[in-house]
């Protein structure tokens, strides 16, 4: 569905005021008129790709068989003549919910990227880049295999997705998080201090200047994360790029084990880079794939009675992260997450009384929607506009493709931020006056509300989530179980 931005250009009398915004707009000659600090660049937000070279699945021997170098012409080649039985007994066999993106969608959103934002100066990659039910589809087509040969074709088909990324752009970095798809031996399985991370840690980190990409590759072999400074033109930004699988309550090791010490190890890691970056007065992004807080979407799927006393369901088993971001409020800029496939946005703050101050010692929050159509939504990647002085994320537009293959496909705008909610910088004060105005909007009738509602699936499924709103909203500011129970049950009286 693509979004008629001319009517959310009307705005009711008292509401904020619009005026043109430049972030969105090119860079023509008199943007070098312009202060620093109103200066923009493009960026390109990826997220959730589910890459999937099994779509063909005649073809998997030669994957198997072939050095990545001569992926693109394999599966670039003619459909095998049995190509729709074979691929939907392969969905049946691993029990799959849709589909995910194979190469003529991955090829058609990176054309489309070019085509849009051929001058981005940098993109990130929030993690999901490989299949669901990935292991299921190689045992499947590679009988007899062993872990060891799952782990490299993972590691190949990480560097084909990597290598199509940096080949799209020449010389733009991209940065990637690892996702929980994104192991040696499972979804949501990994080891710490693997052979695995440490493989995954030199395709990830490859192109990164030669003088950052050392302590990189050595911090992704432990754990899967790594910081990095951003390049010019951002100005004293530090990227911290987490792999939080093992924060996940669904994280186990290779040998279906639970280990803590992995999550621990990596909060003190994140606490150190923080610390370096405020003693250095640096700003920071901080990116990974499965966002801190609440999952609104599983607490209602699981009937979850959070007045009665139920919990409500967290996407990661602790809340350290989000209050590490917290308490370097003064340093975060912005988070960059995915995993829920949709386009979706959260504040942290603290919470109780501490937060009544408009978007103090906050933490803006950017979920990524995805290019994988899994969960019947339109493909997607987003465009930003960011100003590389101060660090913040000014405006965004979120691109969708006419149909769930790519073939012949238009990308055309769904949205943007600016032009939806006629704000000027996506900041934690701005976030949080947006937040306040949906809680003020119980039954979302407001072009705002109606808005998010409509482009919070790419493909609009507002039907869905209008019932639970109110509910929905308290998760966007609320990150602790307390914090949004209190909120729900406020609400509900």
């Amino acid at each position: 569905m693509v979004v008629a931005l001319s009517g959310l250009c009307t705005i009711a009398p008292g509401a904020r005021a619009q005026a043109a915004h430049p972030a969105m707009a090119p860079q023509t000659r008199s943007a070098a008129r312009l202060p620093a600090e109103a200066r923009t660049i493009p960026a390109l937000f990826v997220s959730d790709i589910h890459f999937d070279p099994f779509n063909d699945p005649a073809k998997a021997h030669d994957l198997v068989a072939a050095p990545v170098t001569e992926w693109k012409s394999i599966l670039s080649g003619p459909p095998s003549a049995n190509r729709q039985q074979a691929f939907a007994a392969l969905q049946q066999t691993c029990h799959a919910r849709g589909v995910d993106t194979p190469f003529a969608l991955l090829n058609a959103s990176l054309q489309a990227m070019h085509s849009r934002q051929a001058d981005a100066r940098f993109m990130t990659v929030s993690g999901d880049l490989i299949a669901h039910a990935f292991s299921c589809r190689f045992t499947t087509l590679v009988p007899g295999s062993t872990p060891g040969d799952y782990q490299a074709f993972m590691l190949k088909t990480l560097e084909f997705v990597m290598g199509e990324l940096r080949a799209s752009f020449p010389g733009m970095p991209v940065y990637a998080a690892l996702g929980n798809n994104d192991t040696g031996c499972g979804d949501y399985r990994l080891d710490a201090n693997s052979d695995f991370l440490a493989q995954a840690g030199r395709i990830v980190v490859e192109a990164l200047p030669s003088s950052q990409r050392q302590k990189a590759v050595k911090d992704f072999a432990r754990g899967g994360y790594y910081s990095v400074a951003m390049a010019e033109p951002m100005r004293d930004t530090r990227l911290i790029v987490l792999n939080d699988l093992f924060q996940s309550p669904k994280y186990a090791t290779c040998g279906g084990k639970p280990d803590p010490a992995a999550a621990d190890t990596e909060m003190v890691w994140l606490e150190k880079e923080l610390g370096e970056a405020r003693r250095l007065r640096q700003k920071a992004w901080v990116m990974g794939h499965i966002p801190p807080g609440i999952d609104p979407h599983s607490t209602v799927a699981k009937f979850r009675n959070i007045c009665g006393g139920q919990p409500p369901v967290e996407f990661l088993s602790s809340d350290k992260m989000a209050e590490l971001l917290i308490e370097f409020a003064d340093v975060v800029r912005l988070g960059i997450f995915g995993h829920t496939h949709m386009d979706e946005m959260r504040l942290l703050q603290p919470e109780g009384s501490e937060a009544q101050s408009a978007g103090a010692h906050s933490v803006a929050i950017k979920l990524v929607p995805s290019i994988s159509p899994v969960d019947g939504n339109t493909p997607s990647f987003t465009v930003a506009r960011v100003n590389p002085s101060s660090a913040v994320l000014q405006d965004y537009e979120v691109m969708e493709a006419s149909n769930q293959s790519g073939i012949d496909a238009t990308w055309t705008p769904e949205y943007s931020y600016f032009l939806a909610y006629h704000l000027p910088r996506f900041s934690p004060t701005e976030v949080k006056e947006l937040i306040l105005e949906f809680k003020d909007d119980s039954g979302a009738k407001t072009a705002a509300s109606a808005a998010y509602l409509r482009n919070y699936f790419v493909g609009d499924r507002s039907s869905e989530l209008h019932p639970f709103w109110a509910e929905y909203v308290c998760s966007l500011d609320h990150y602790t179980a307390k914090g949004f129970a209190a909120c729900v049950c406020s609400a509900a009286k």
